[in-house]
């Protein structure tokens, strides 16, 4: 009886052993997807544990740096969060040193640039608005950038193109006074018989010579045999926006399109919205600084970091996030000339202090919008464990798409198990896909889980991701 004892003793602890052991084999329904796309087990680097217990059921190559793509933006999120706080607001102000009298300011106007993500024409006429409530009407001297607030202060003069599309609004790189994402906003209608451009952002003297010509195919592929504008500068700084391409009868569309230097589109667009206020203006933009003594004549303060970040994990905009990395070079206590160094300094400290070991971690922009980022899926499991006992679990967990309901995420997994159960950021790039975030299971019991795809064949793979995250959702079946 005490050997039977015995050995059934040992079974129990033997099965016990083997169900803490992490499991390196994927759901069948994931194996099928991966094998037929030709995907090998190297490429692949998955860790799914307990949000609760943090024991692992799934790992596969847990420790290999491997490109994130847009999930990158999970570290940057919760960094930002826990340094600046979630009431933190960017500052935009205008400023000057000079005299107003009755209704003109006899000199310059400066615009300081405080790194607000998202200051958008219309905020930016606000502010103006406020000048023009205050009684000035006429600036008789120069609208005077001031960009000081990161360094470098313009990170985009000399920056690689990213991909073949330039003109793109993911691949803005931002400023600290980067209003409407320098974006022109094109809308583009035809009918059978012909095809008329409208500017829908308020630029004065801009004219379309347009050169586009019909094509077969549907309006859902506009994008198709469409070309990158071409921009000339013409005599009293006219700009004309040279339109080539096909483009596909009975089609409306808006593109939004970076196609003008910074300063010759802020230049263009203050002059149209101060005009339309019945202002009066004949200087010229120039990049500059502040006085010291510069009185501020108006600030503004943008949404809430908690806000903000809706927006940038939800939607996963590069060029917030990327605005939001270098934020915190520029808020970081140990001051330096370089705030992108500052900022991947600060992050980790950061996972430091989360005794996270950040060995093999590659930062570039924190965007993920990158060739060069890495960080394994154990860091970034240990970071989003990290988000579970933040004290802004609330608002990091707010801010990620949620399966089959909105974001980047709104179209996945409709009528699934993992349906409006998963908070997840998703990760997209040439050669990367991945996954990131929370599932709660059909037992009530959360999950952490991260899931990347390195390989040229990336993109057929997206569905495994959707069935690891089923796989969990059902309760591991």
């Amino acid at each position: 009886m005490l050997k039977i004892a015995l050995r059934l003793f040992c079974l129990v602890v033997s099965s016990a052993a083997l169900a803490q052991t992490p499991d390196t084999s994927l759901p069948a329904s994931a194996q099928r997807i991966l094998d037929q796309a030709g995907i090998p087990a190297s490429a692949v680097s998955i860790v799914a544990l307990s949000a609760n217990t943090n024991k692992a059921v799934l790992s596969v190559n847990p420790e290999a740096g491997f490109s994130p793509a847009s999930t990158m933006k999970l570290l940057t999120s919760l960094v930002a969060l826990e340094e600046l706080g979630p009431a933190f607001r960017w500052k935009t102000q205008l400023l000057t040193d000079s005299p107003v009298r009755k209704d003109v300011l006899n000199g310059d106007l400066y615009l300081r640039g405080g790194g607000d993500p998202d200051l958008n024409w219309e905020k930016f006429s606000v502010m103006l608005r406020a000048l023009r409530n205050q009684g000035i009407r006429k600036i008789r001297g120069n609208l005077i950038l001031d960009r000081s607030y990161f360094q470098p202060s313009r990170p985009d003069l000399g920056a690689p193109a990213f991909d073949e599309f330039p003109d793109a609004y993911y691949n803005v790189v931002p400023d600290p006074l980067l209003i409407n994402s320098n974006l022109s906003s094109i809308g583009i209608e035809s009918t059978g018989q012909k095809i008329e451009a409208h500017l829908l952002t308020p630029l004065d003297k801009i004219s379309f010579s347009n050169h586009l010509h019909f094509n077969d195919k549907s309006c859902a592929e506009w994008e198709s045999e469409w070309k990158i504008p071409q921009i000339s500068i013409q005599r009293r700084n006219q700009i004309d926006i040279l339109l080539r391409g096909g483009f596909p009868r009975y089609c409306k569309i808006t593109a939004h399109l970076n196609l003008l230097d910074r300063n010759q589109y802020i230049a263009h667009l203050f002059r149209r919205l101060w005009q339309e206020m019945g202002g009066s203006w004949q200087g010229q933009v120039q990049d500059g600084t502040a006085p010291e003594d510069a009185i501020v004549l108006y600030e503004h303060q943008s949404a809430t970091l908690a806000e903000t970040l809706r927006t940038v994990n939800k939607q996963s905009d590069n060029g917030m996030a990327r605005m939001l990395y270098l934020t915190l070079g520029a808020e970081s206590p140990q001051k330096t000339e370089d705030h992108l160094q500052a900022a991947s300094l600060r992050i980790r400290r950061w996972l430091q202090q989360h005794q996270i070991n950040d060995s093999g971690l590659v930062l570039e922009n924190g965007s993920g919008l990158s060739r060069t980022e890495k960080i394994s899926a154990s860091q970034m499991a240990a970071v989003l464990q990290a988000g579970m006992r933040s004290n802004w679990n609330a608002e990091f967990l707010s801010s990620l798409p949620i399966a089959a309901l909105d974001g980047t995420m709104r179209k996945r997994l409709k009528g699934s198990a993992a349906e409006q159960r998963a908070r997840i950021k998703t990760g997209s790039l040439r050669d990367t896909a991945a996954i990131a975030g929370y599932v709660r299971d059909n037992q009530d019991q959360s999950w952490v889980i991260v899931a990347m795809i390195n390989s040229e064949f990336a993109s057929k793979a997206r569905p495994a991701l959707d069935e690891i995250l089923n796989w969990i959702a059902a309760g591991r079946p």
